[in-house]
């Protein structure tokens, strides 16, 4: 399927909105959209909560973006941006999740106080081994013999406001945005299109993104949001390339040792078939005489 380019609007990349656009009052609008659509219901946002995890790192410009939201159930959302491979991603994403927990904690309240955790991870890497681009996980308790799902009392329903016990649970999410091939059929496929490739195009109508084109819009921006936003980028291209030339370096690497090592298998094979030969010979000498 063919684009016109023409009709897509350049935009600020989500990553660097999310960090310096999109966390004031005014502008929750293309936040509430994009979680709107990705978890199905309206969601709307009270706030971004400042925790250890979404303080400035140094590696921020072009690694990881994280964000604590708030929403006016009370739940807590987590939204990371991740650029680089981390092969113990999981693990984080479950230690994002505890820390959650605990951080909105307070000490001697009752756990009922435990708020529902929400971990949205969009990675630009290939994480776990599957073809799709969206994919969710949550806690699910089922019977062994009668492999029902197991349920809140009634009082417990009327309580906490939950379904299924696997409702109070941290429930995850993950975007592998690169897996997306580009064909939008659907508000959230708008979406993605857009966090893959920084640009919305015109047909686009998916709740968030009319915002995003106003607020994201990079012509909009002040002289030294520009000149902000182009160090940064310029800063993540870079380290960037520099991961993606130590990945083929690698590779080009492994390969060379392979054919080495499929070098000395050959020899070696042939070796072993010239001294069966020379075996073969023996015996047959010594059979004549």
């Amino acid at each position: 399927m063919t684009t016109d380019k023409s009709k897509e609007r350049p935009l600020v990349s989500f990553d660097w909105a999310l960090k310096r656009l999109l966390r004031n009052k005014a502008s929750f609008e293309v936040v509430e959209g994009f979680l709107s659509v990705l978890l199905g219901r309206q969601i709307t946002v009270t706030g971004i909560l400042e925790s250890e995890s979404n303080k400035e790192h140094p590696d921020d410009k072009f690694n990881r973006v994280d964000v604590v939201v708030e929403d006016d159930a009370g739940e807590i959302i987590l939204i990371e941006l991740q650029f680089i491979m981390e092969m113990d991603y999981f693990h984080r994403m479950l230690y994002g999740t505890s820390k959650a927990v605990v951080d909105n904690m307070v000490k001697g309240t009752p756990y009922v106080k435990i708020r529902k955790i929400y971990s949205i991870n969009i990675v630009y890497f290939d994480l776990g081994q599957g073809t799709d681009y969206v994919y969710n996980g949550r806690t699910e308790f089922k019977g062994m013999h009668s492999h029902e799902i197991l349920q809140l009392s009634v009082a417990q329903r009327e309580k906490f406001g939950k379904t299924d016990v696997g409702d109070l649970y941290p429930e995850y999410y993950i975007l592998k945005i690169n897996n997306f091939d580009d064909v939008a059929k659907t508000p959230l496929d708008e979406w993605i299109y857009f966090l893959k490739h920084d640009r919305i195009r015109e047909n686009f109508h998916a709740q968030g993104l009319r915002k995003a084109l106003e607020l994201l819009d990079y012509s909009r921006l002040s002289p030294e949001e520009k000149a902000e936003f182009d160090y940064e980028w310029s800063i993540k291209s870079h380290n960037l390339s520099q991961m993606a030339t130590s990945l083929e370096t690698g590779r080009l690497e492994a390969k060379k040792v392979i054919e080495e090592k499929d070098k000395t298998i050959e020899e070696q094979a042939k070796a072993i078939e010239e001294r069966d030969r020379e075996i073969e010979e023996l015996k047959r000498l010594l059979s004549t005489k």
